[in-house]
């Protein structure tokens, strides 16, 4: 579930390029409309599964406010503006610094992490840099914060990651979904009024676009991640997200022709190397619920 959520996430990258560069939308737009559109098809469906889907004890509200606004929009803002600030290539591997952030973590609160994971990560975070390739223009002319910025996206999405593991344990993934993505949406509507997204007058065919991110990329993966993170932990869910700059690179090489090179591929072999070392050591369900009790 993990890996098909990450190569949904890869392969919206392309269309995500799309909507920048043709359509001239707004990251943060895009990331607001994906959440609504994701938030308006929850909602029948959670209220036609009857009121317990979308029950939530009092006491998890600030938990839930939390999440969806240090995990969802922070995770998904910075990694947005990152992308228009540095580039696409160091935003991804900034971002998937995750894993190793998450690791840190684990060994600080004394949990010693175990060889094959260690060298997962080195794999994903080697490989993913080797995907990525060398620093561009924008990159070399940003400054300090954008950086920082780009950063960040990698501390929330370890945070995203980590955080949500509590939630799940208490509901099921579309109830968490459900309220994470509409405080994260309510945030960015704050920063940019739905009105002004609609006064921009845009055209059906980038509407079809925003639908298609916001079930494509959004709805779908977020919701297969969260059950696999359900059963994993968070240090093997990071590494197999991994995956998706290979599918977003092999993507646009298959359609937009830019091929590989051979430092590409290379790269591609370490992050799916990495993603076989995190699935070989990954406990079934029933040890994760066996390790809780």
């Amino acid at each position: 579930m993990v890996l098909a959520a990450a190569a949904l996430w890869g392969a919206s990258a392309t269309v995500a390029r799309l909507v920048f560069r043709d359509h001239h939308v707004p990251p943060l737009t895009v990331v607001e409309v994906r959440l609504l559109v994701a938030c308006l098809l929850m909602l029948p469906w959670l209220a036609w599964r009857g009121p317990t889907a979308l029950r939530v004890e009092r006491r998890d509200w600030s938990y839930l406010l939390i999440l969806g606004l240090l995990g969802v929009a922070a995770v998904q803002g910075t990694y947005y503006y990152s992308i228009s600030r540095l580039g696409v290539g160091p935003s991804i591997l900034l971002q998937y610094l995750a894993p190793a952030l998450i690791v840190l973590y684990e060994v600080f609160r004394g949990r010693p992490a175990r060889p094959r994971m260690l060298a997962a990560v080195a794999c994903a975070v080697t490989g993913t840099a080797l995907l990525v390739g060398g620093l561009g223009h924008s990159s070399l002319h940003a400054g300090a914060l954008d950086w920082a910025i780009g950063f960040s996206s990698a501390v929330s999405f370890a945070f995203y990651i980590v955080y949500s593991k509590r939630g799940l344990s208490r509901y099921p993934p579309p109830t968490l979904l459900f309220y994470t993505f509409l405080i994260a949406a309510s945030f960015w509507a704050v920063v940019t009024p739905p009105w002004r997204i609609v006064a921009a007058g845009y055209g059906a065919g980038t509407w079809a676009l925003f639908l298609t991110i916001g079930v494509g990329s959004t709805l779908v993966p977020f919701s297969l991640f969260n059950a696999g993170l359900r059963r994993l932990r968070p240090a093997e869910t990071a590494v197999l997200a991994t995956i998706e700059p290979v599918v977003a690179i092999a993507l646009a090489a298959l359609f937009l022709g830019e091929g590989l090179r051979g430092l590409q591929w290379i790269g591609a072999g370490l992050v799916i190397g990495a993603t076989l070392l995190a699935s070989a050591q990954a406990p079934d369900h029933a040890t994760v619920v066996a390790e809780r009790l």
